[in-house]
């Protein structure tokens, strides 16, 4: 294992990749949304990029996630990674909307627009111990997410619909490490390689003419609301025995089309690269930047055919933007607050409790945020086969 300095492993250029241009889509995916009630184009590369951004970065950051009995370090790194990240933010939206002139209550159990993924990460994150105690922990987190749109009583409080939703992508990225996938696809010889991009391309293409081709049929059927998972099936107008099955089929479509997206990743360095340690920034930032966007009148109705590719290479030029330095150095406080003088600097408590705080000389801060498809254990290392 090599080590770029004392205490931290080295990236891996691949998931670097994948994390940036993972979260550059959710950003296309947002930045274009008010365009998609009019523009079938719009529509239809709005279905193709949910059919898998959102597997992706739940898939990637799965893949980094913890199995084992949590340590000092990781609680505490689930303090200021998700869950100071999520008040710090969701007091600020509050802020906004307040002046706006909506009389919005300051509520911590209904996330704010974005802010979704920070619940459902910390709730995986608590979980996934336990679950892979379980002898099929995947084909349980299965049950649970096709079994929760039953449930008329699992809302959007706490994020819970999407965060049963989309479990079985956070266990299928915890089982992709355990087949040693990074280190089984970096020593794949090229020409190998190319034979199964060359399979993912293709498929990707089957997906996107299917968006193309049949656009009124998504839009009869509420396809993109089933992509969001957050809604119950009744309260998406189906209230069939079967309506799960639709939800199984986007589950399945997702983690085919995360695993094609993760075999076009490129495995060596690029000028993005260093980029995919910023994915939280862009995540909680790039919001504030689309907000007006989506607030005002602005992209609403029949809009000129170039209004779309401007959209999609503004989205791109605003996650460039906030993946910079300046950007991360200005919003740090705010991203990964420290809070160092809310932890107890005591290693034990009166009645002996071992409590074992942060240690900077040991345990150095991570130089990469848990976001969205962003290593939720540290730079990884090159794995073996």
């Amino acid at each position: 294992m090599q080590h770029t300095r004392a205490g931290q492993k080295r990236r891996v250029p691949l998931w670097d990749n994948a994390r940036w241009i993972a979260i550059v889509l959710v950003v296309v995916g947002h930045g274009i949304l008010p365009l998609i009630a009019e523009d079938d184009a719009a529509y239809s590369f709005y279905l193709f990029i949910y059919s898998f951004h959102v597997a992706v970065f739940v898939t990637v950051s799965g893949y980094f996630a913890k199995s084992g009995p949590p340590t000092a370090r990781s609680l505490r790194r689930s303090l200021t990674d998700v869950v100071f990240p999520y008040f710090i933010f969701q007091t600020i939206w509050t802020v906004v909307k307040w002046l706006q002139g909506e009389p919005v209550p300051l509520d911590f159990t209904k996330p704010s627009w974005t802010l979704w993924f920070l619940i459902a990460l910390a709730i995986w994150r608590i979980v996934l111990p336990y679950l892979v105690l379980l002898r099929w922990p995947f084909l349980i987190s299965i049950v649970i997410s096709v079994g929760a749109g039953y449930a008329e009583t699992v809302d959007s409080t706490l994020a819970l619909t999407r965060t049963f939703g989309m479990l079985p992508f956070f266990v299928f990225g915890w089982k992709l490490r355990q087949s040693r996938f990074t280190g089984r696809w970096l020593e794949l010889p090229e020409s190998i390689a190319w034979r199964w991009r060359a399979g993912a391309i293709a498929l990707f293409g089957a997906v996107l003419a299917a968006a193309v081709l049949v656009v009124e049929t998504w839009r009869d059927v509420k396809l993109r609301s089933f992509m969001l998972f957050d809604d119950a099936y009744v309260a998406l107008g189906y209230d069939e025995p079967w309506s799960g099955l639709i939800r199984l089929a986007l589950l399945v479509l997702g983690l085919v089309l995360a695993c094609a997206f993760l075999t076009l990743m490129p495995r060596g360095k690029h000028w993005f690269t260093g980029f995919g340690s910023a994915t939280l920034y862009i995540y909680l930032l790039h919001s504030f930047v689309l907000y007006p966007l989506r607030e005002t009148p602005v992209l609403e109705g029949p809009m000129p055919f170039w209004v779309l590719p401007a959209m999609v290479v503004f989205c791109i030029g605003v996650s460039i933007v906030l993946s910079l330095r300046p950007v991360r150095r200005v919003f740090r406080p705010l991203v990964e607050p420290r809070a160092r003088w809310l932890f107890r600097p005591e290693p034990t408590t009166a009645t002996g409790t071992l409590v074992l705080p942060f240690d900077e000389q040991k345990d150095p801060p991570s130089a990469a945020p848990d976001a969205p498809g962003a290593d939720a254990s540290g730079p990884e290392p090159r794995e073996r086969p």
